[in-house]
């Protein structure tokens, strides 16, 4: 009798699934997760298929399955994903699938929870901390140890001690739900008749299978309030639904609102969630218990049991790019989930990426647009300060009309917020007598200057170092002067300049945990500071009611490169910040400050005028072939040496299949040359827009000579990093 044979995928680097044969015991079907022998270890895999053509000769080298887990299968829907961004990103199947495992963290038995509760006669010796702690078990409930230490303010030592003369029993608890249930008609919304449609065409797509809704709406309008209707239809009709957004560990104001609307929070996932409550979260999900999940990227691969909306939240945000392991894009990968799994997708935006407006415009996304702020609230007026005539004096960053309006804001008991997209206190250091200047030794990168942690760091690979008392070269003892700005040199100016104002400083590296963010926004939110310096991550989707001034400190500083996408990710950014102020009272106010106001993103940021931003962008893209009316694919060549990396690059180059359709630039050196040691070569390719870029690079990679050792080649089909 021949015996079963099935593919089985493990989640390591490798595209093939290996073939295992099914003990007769084992009932397995694909989606099955298992535990299969490879090499002298074992691992868990997925059952990707059954092998209708083993091969009779490998039959007595198979090695047999080890063990089926108690655990929900992979559904079809996510496995053609799977199969779908491998093919489409050329990642192997194995590395996309342990998106979807994260084996470690989620699969491990999850620990018991121990509880107490009264069940004896009280103690002989009656002390003040055993009566609190009885007073607050009174309920005769059962409650976590810890949480019963905490409430009645005494030590876990007392609880033993009760436990040992019997007047407490160990009860072992349910598991802690990863969520709870959302209630759809907790708080019903008060919206406008704009607002009204949409929500009402946002829920009809919920019942109608796959759609793409671009949700178009200017800062404050509203736009979350909204998508919360179709979240609450899917959640009616007994469905998942995944709201994806950018900076997950940053929007505590977004937790808030959506316990508002539902009487819970969501689940959440990304990086900052404990290893406990991502299994919690895996497993929940993967059993249909939890109904919304709130995440970073990675939360498109989660195994839903039923997943009815996808919803993408700041879709033009450029974190949803992955840049490591598997190069996706998460809206895009979002599209195609939804289109698999026959639901609708929505995305969310005051100023939508190139690709999704043009999407709209030519009639494959719907658009419903929300033109006016919630609650009557004026959109921000924005004004230039040309820098070649009206710039701040030497060594300082302000310029004084702008320092002025701080100044009246504050007097009016308003917030003011200076924005400047660098981390650190200054980008270069140099010595003044000799010119030395640190620069990274892995990386072809200066080393900024964070004087607020009294290092020099590399924003690269990561490497820091005290900054020494004399030049390494000259040996000049306090020679060295900062060159340039950061946030961190912008609130010492601030504080100069205002002494008496409450500063806040909100940059990445400033802030050790996710937690301690969310506490500094509150008090923003609170109206317990004055004057916020910040970076980015300010710009993305924060409310501060008494915000109402904001100046952009070099409105320039994105335009400073050669990509692509420089004037598009510019003007989001200053488009998204300037609207941070004027959101509730008063009449917001914007000041950039620029030394080229005549550019075409600054003249559409000053004049509001959005349409003419985009006009002049589209027909630029659509000139140059650049997507999304053609596709590019990036190839970097590294290597330990500048000469091993060249030479393979080279090769690469001449490897390349001749196609009329497709133009293969390069290799040329990166912007950035070495990265943590390594020497870095790129190679670009361009086609048209409906030309299979995939399939060409496949057919490449199948030419191409072999790499020597050391060498390694990264594949990134549609870039959004040049650098």
């Amino acid at each position: 009798m021949t015996r079963r044979i099935v593919d089985v995928l493990i989640p390591v680097a490798l595209d093939r699934a290996y073939s295992y044969r099914a003990p007769d015991d084992l009932e397995l079907a694909p989606g099955d997760l298992v535990r299969v022998p490879l090499g002298a270890r074992e691992c868990t895999g997925v059952v990707w298929a059954d092998n209708a053509t083993p091969n009779p000769r490998l039959d007595n080298r198979l090695r047999d399955v080890a063990a089926k887990l108690d655990i929900p299968p992979l559904r079809p829907e996510l496995r053609k994903f799977v199969d779908w961004v491998s093919g489409y990103t050329l990642s192997p199947r194995g590395m996309v699938a342990r998106m979807a495992l994260r084996m470690s963290e989620h699969l491990s038995p999850e620990r018991a929870r121990i509880g107490i509760r009264l069940a004896g006669p009280p103690p002989a010796r009656m002390t003040a901390a055993r009566a609190r702690l009885l007073d607050a078990l009174a309920d005769g409930l059962a409650h976590g140890k810890r949480d019963a230490a905490r409430d009645a303010g005494v030590s876990v030592a007392v609880i033993d001690g009760l436990i040992d003369e019997g007047t407490l029993e160990v009860v072992e608890l349910p598991p802690e739900p990863a969520a709870r249930a959302p209630d759809p008609a907790f708080a019903a919304p008060d919206f406008t008749p704009a607002q009204a449609a949409a929500a009402a065409a946002l829920r009809a797509s919920v019942r109608e299978g796959f759609s793409v809704t671009l949700l178009d709406g200017v800062t404050g309008s509203g736009k979350t309030e909204v998508y919360f209707e179709a979240v609450a239809e899917a959640v009616a009709r007994g469905r998942q639904s995944l709201i994806l957004m950018p900076e997950i560990a940053l929007t505590a104001q977004f937790l808030d609102r959506f316990a508002a609307r539902f009487g819970v929070r969501p689940a959440e996932w990304h990086s900052q969630v404990s290893p406990r409550r991502r299994s919690r979260a895996w497993r929940a999900v993967a059993a249909g218990e939890v109904s919304v999940v709130a995440g970073a990227r990675s939360a498109l691969f989660l195994p839903y049991a039923d997943l009815g909306l996808i919803v993408v939240d700041e879709e033009h945000d450029a974190a949803y790019k992955q840049e490591d392991g598997v190069h996706y894009h998460a809206r895009d990968m979002a599209v195609v989930r939804g289109h698999i799994a026959k639901i609708p997708v929505v995305l969310a935006s005051a100023t939508p990426s190139i690709e999704t407006e043009v999407n709209a415009r030519r009639g494959r996304y719907r658009r419903l647009r929300l033109p006016e702020r919630f609650g009557g609230a004026h959109l921000p007026a924005t004004e230039a300060i040309d820098l070649t005539r009206e710039g701040p004096p030497r060594g300082r960053f302000v310029a004084p009309r702008l320092a002025e309006a701080v100044k009246i804001a504050l007097e009016r008991k308003e917030q003011a917020l200076l924005f400047l997209n660098r981390r650190g206190y200054a980008p270069l250091t140099v010595c003044r007598p000799c010119g030395f200047r640190f620069s990274c030794p892995n990386c072809d990168a200066w080393l900024v200057d964070h004087r607020f942690r009294r290092q020099l760091v590399c924003h690269h690979c990561g490497f820091f170092t005290p900054r020494p008392p004399s030049c390494p070269k000259c040996q000049a003892s306090d020679s060295f002067v900062a060159c340039g700005p950061g946030v961190e040199r912008l609130a010492e100016e601030a504080s100069a300049l205002f002494p008496d104002a409450r500063i806040m400083a909100l940059s990445s590296d400033l802030v050790a945990t996710a937690e301690r963010m969310r506490e500094e926004l509150k008090e923003i939110a609170e109206g317990r500071v004055d004057i916020i310096i910040g970076t980015q991550l300010v710009a993305k989707g924060h409310h501060f009611p008494k915000l109402n001034l904001v100046g952009i400190v070099d409105a320039d500083l994105g335009l400073a490169n050669g990509d692509p996408r420089a004037a598009e990710r510019t003007f989001q950014l200053l488009h998204q910040v300037a609207g941070r102020a004027g959101r509730e009272s008063g009449r917001g106010q914007g000041y950039l400050q620029t030394h080229q106001p005549h550019h075409p993103v600054m003249r559409a940021i000053i004049a509001g005028d959005r349409e003419a931003f985009y006009a002049t962008e589209i027909e630029a893209r659509e000139r140059r072939g650049y997507p999304p009316f053609g596709r590019l694919a990036s190839l970097i060549v590294s290597g330990p040496d500048r000469h091993s990396a060249e030479g393979f690059a080279r090769r690469l180059a001449g490897a390349a299949p001749p196609e009329d359709a497709v133009k293969v630039l390069g290799p040329a050196e990166a912007p950035i040359a070495v990265i943590r040691g390594r020497h870095r070569f790129r190679l670009l390719a361009k086609a048209p827009r409906n030309f299979d870029l995939s399939g060409y690079l496949r057919g490449w990679l199948r030419r191409a000579p072999k790499a020597e050792a050391g060498v390694g080649l990264e594949v990134d089909v549609d870039p959004v990093s040049f650098l």
